[in-house]
């Protein structure tokens, strides 16, 4: 993936190497214990779940903001800007999220967060969540490609989340979860959540070029690695991982075959509107 030499927005808050502590007595743990092994971090519905239980997060710890000078710091800074770049093009409305990244943990709007969840993003605070330490979990843990279009497809799914914040989408899989008859039927519309911001990653990299004038974009294989990575992460894949029965009723994020399937069609499209995974339900 060619991204050196791409635009900074210089919008990253780096709280790296500081020293966090869980407010509100093991919101951390009980986080952990509800995500089980999600892959791409707590879905917007379940931070917000979270902070309401245990009383949201504490006081917030404030580091640098700014484009860090180290490679991972300004390779977040070039994807994050770029992909802002396409979704201002796209939707009318359009307000970038913030991003940090941390290390282990760090206190949210949502609760207290840690490396173990990977990802995340908090619809509370609009900020998008990063333990760069996530990316060789990916590679050496999970099987998913190291490649730089697999990380930056870690990012661009965050910010979908926060596409799907802005569009209302989110609010609204939380009101159909709350009237869902069955535990099964409400993870079907945390799952289309999902997929959607895979799909919505496919949108970006199709448009990564244009808004860049070719300073970001996609090489030969990229897509072929984002690919690698969704079936890796996939929840079939994720719980033959771990030693368990396939069992679709507890999907949180899509099988391995869905997340291939919804990453392409948002690239193949280059068009928001083809990612209506609700109406596939």
């Amino acid at each position: 993936m060619k991204w050196k030499g791409g635009r900074r927005g210089g919008r990253i808050e780096d709280r790296r190497g500081m020293k966090s502590t869980a407010v509100g007595g093991g919101l951390g743990v009980a986080v952990l214990g509800l995500i089980g092994y999600l892959v791409f971090g707590i879905d917007p519905e379940t931070t917000q779940k979270v902070a309401s239980q245990f009383g949201g997060a504490g006081q917030q710890e404030r580091g640098e903001v700014g484009t860090p000078e180290d490679e991972a710091g300004v390779f977040v800074d070039v994807i994050g800007s770029n992909i802002n770049d396409v979704w201002s093009s796209a939707m009318s409305g359009y307000r970038p999220p913030n991003t940090v990244l941390y290390t282990q943990g760090t206190n949210t709007g949502c609760g207290y967060g840690q490396a173990a969840m990977g990802p995340f993003y908090c619809p509370a605070d609009q900020t998008v969540y990063l333990d760069l330490t996530f990316w060789k979990q990916m590679e050496t843990q999970l099987g998913a490609s190291g490649a730089d279009f697999a990380k930056a497809y870690v990012i661009a799914h965050e910010f979908g989340h926060h596409v799907q914040t802005l569009t209302g989408a989110s609010q609204k899989v939380r009101q159909a979860q709350q009237s869902a008859r069955s535990k099964a039927e409400a993870n079907r519309y945390g799952v289309a959540l999902e997929l959607q911001a895979d799909c919505y990653a496919g949108v970006w990299a199709a448009n990564a070029s244009a808004a860049s004038n070719g300073r970001v974009s996609l090489e030969e294989g990229d897509i072929g690695e984002g690919l690698e990575t969704a079936s890796a992460i996939g929840d079939d894949a994720l719980q033959r991982r771990a030693g368990q029965n396939v069992n679709p009723e507890n999907f949180t994020h899509g099988s391995s075959a869905q997340r291939k399937e919804w990453l392409l069609r948002g690239y193949r499209s280059g068009n928001p509107d083809s990612c209506d995974t609700f109406a596939e339900l």
